[in-house]
């Protein structure tokens, strides 16, 4: 346990100046520290005329890392902690992840939190909870164009949104099926909570082995949401004349024209969480998002 990654939003002073402290702390204890910038998980947005990035998702791993760290910190907001799966599950190395944001639903600790937290972390006195990732691959013929990791969900929609479009959806070895709708969002378990939750999709348990396939504003009222196995790739066809932009995480992506198909399969590695207590999942979503609290009624004022 002598090599640590640190991961630092670098747009933010807090997770700068805590990423100062924490690492003080870590090479007092006998630790090397290994920092790189969270923005080297943000794949961004392709160049509309130049749309492909031959490189697959392998290629966000940051310069001196490694399978040998036993653990890398995340400092920062959700969109961080997106970022870092990116650049650490290919090399399947557990993350810490520490807020310095607003929500924080993928947060295990807070600033406040910094030395108790590295004390648990450093005396071992941490479990890891596996998070399933996907694989987006933009397809023409045999060619990849563009590809990158993803831990939420892909997204894909024509320009500007409130357009309808069309789709062939395939699932697995299952008949494929066709929606008219603004775009699909095809998310995991984690990404449930996410822009599925927003366009109407369920809340599912991030221990289930499963996908979602959620429309966005749908033409047809039968078109709901879709929970599969995750065992089953899914591939979907744009049945539009027009170039749609695909949105992978909420922060990168590509044109899909109509000649493109995109891949969506479970990645065979998954995002490692360093969870310092008990991870009770109904309990995030009492505390981030108000789900199962009581209602009681307020009493009139005279």
């Amino acid at each position: 346990m002598s090599r640590v990654g640190l991961i630092v939003n670098d747009g933010k002073e807090s997770a700068v100046e805590a990423a100062l402290r924490i690492q003080a702390s870590l090479e007092k204890a006998g630790k090397t520290v290994v920092r790189a910038s969270s923005s080297g998980g943000m794949v961004g947005f392709a160049n509309p005329d130049q749309h492909m990035r031959m490189l697959g998702y392998n290629a966000c791993v940051p310069d001196g890392f490694d399978s040998s760290m036993a653990f890398a910190i995340v400092l920062g907001g959700d969109g961080t902690v997106l970022s870092a799966a990116r650049q650490t599950a290919p090399i399947q190395v557990p993350i810490l992840t520490i807020n310095t944001g607003h929500m924080g639903f993928l947060a295990e600790a807070y600033l406040a939190d910094i030395d108790n937290a590295l004390e648990k972390v450093l005396s071992m006195k941490w479990t890891l909870e596996e998070r399933s990732s996907l694989v987006v691959s933009v397809l023409r013929g045999d060619q990849r164009r563009w590809e990158a990791l993803c831990l939420n969900e892909m997204a894909l929609h024509r320009e500007p949104l409130t357009s309808m479009c069309h789709f062939e959806i395939s699932i697995g070895r299952h008949a494929p099926v066709d929606i008219s709708a603004d775009g699909v969002i095809l998310s995991t378990p984690t990404g449930s909570t996410a822009y599925s939750l927003s366009a109407g999709g369920p809340v599912i348990s991030p221990d289930c082995p499963v996908l979602q396939l959620t429309p966005i504003a749908p033409h047809s009222l039968a078109s709901r949401a879709l929970v599969f196995s995750d065992a089953e790739p899914v591939t979907v066809f744009p049945a539009t004349p027009e170039r749609l932009m695909m949105v992978v995480d909420g922060s990168a992506g590509c044109y899909v024209w109509p000649e493109d198909r995109v891949l969506i399969r479970r990645s065979n590695h998954p995002v490692k969480f360093v969870r310092l207590a008990d991870h009770e999942f109904f309990q995030v979503l009492r505390n981030k998002l108000g789900w199962g609290l009581p209602h009681v009624a307020k009493p009139d004022r005279q």
